[in-house]
């Protein structure tokens, strides 16, 4: 756990609790790695735990959005915002459900010049609006994305998974958070 991951020096908990170490033993288990967002919260396992909490239910708990839905509005979101972190790590992460490289690539550089149909064009469409201008959203927004099939609840968990990425981007950019290496070369 030494490693820096980010351009400030925030020493991790040590020891870390049992709970935490077991976390991250799961995550290197399924993923290969720890991600260095992860080890960026160590040195506070209050906000680690926070951090993860709301990670978890906004992208693994139960939703209408698919989890590769989840994942392209990270990644719409993360490149409105210039995250060098989160494009790399949820670029990887749309490769690998998608199992198109390329549409990976397209995501990070121009959600718009990605071959998408019409339900996730619109969806992302809207999660770009949020995350520019969620002051300028109308009603008639919402019901655009009605008639393509999402609930009510769909569009919370749009807006919800464009708010949490604005705070992580902005945390991921504003520390120097660097993304893990292994990223780069996954699902290509």
């Amino acid at each position: 756990m030494s490693t820096q991951v980010t351009k400030l020096d925030l020493p991790p908990v040590d020891p870390l609790p049992e709970r935490t170490a077991k976390y991250l033993a799961i995550c290197e288990e399924k993923l290969g790695l720890v991600p260095n967002v992860l080890r960026a919260y160590l040195f506070d396992l209050a906000k680690f735990d926070a951090f993860i909490a709301m990670y978890n239910d906004l992208m693994l708990g139960e939703s209408g959005l698919t989890k590769l839905e989840r994942e392209m509005i990270a990644v719409v979101v993360s490149s409105i915002n210039r995250c060098w972190y989160c494009q790399v790590a949820h670029g990887a992460a749309v490769r690998e459900l998608s199992g198109d490289p390329a549409l990976g690539e397209a995501m990070v550089m121009n959600h718009r010049a990605a071959p998408l149909d019409a339900r996730t064009r619109a969806m992302l469409d809207f999660a770009a609006l949020v995350a520019e201008a969620s002051a300028k959203v109308s009603e008639a927004d919402r019901e655009a994305l009605r008639e393509h099939g999402f609930s009510d609840r769909d569009i919370f968990d749009i807006i919800a998974v464009v708010g949490f990425f604005s705070m992580s981007n902005r945390v991921a950019s504003a520390t120097g958070m660097e993304p893990n290496p292994e990223y780069h070369a996954m699902a290509r």
